[in-house]
């Protein structure tokens, strides 16, 4: 989804992310939200995928 954003939010031709050729200050805001989101997301999931192995080594080995 994010990655998704991000190229729109490049290919934007509404004059919001980008003024005379230009990134503004929507365009940085908005890209550094999605990539905070991604980054987030991402470790937060292999936290969780840590948790589960650990869950099921312990439950396999009782």
């Amino acid at each position: 989804m994010w990655i998704t954003f991000v190229k729109n939010l490049v290919k934007d031709g509404s004059g919001l992310a980008f003024h005379d050729g230009r990134p503004t200050a929507y365009f940085w805001v908005h890209l550094v939200l999605a990539i905070v989101s991604f980054v987030l997301g991402t470790v937060i999931g292999g936290i969780g995928l840590r948790g589960v192995r650990a869950l099921r080594r312990e439950t396999s080995s009782m």
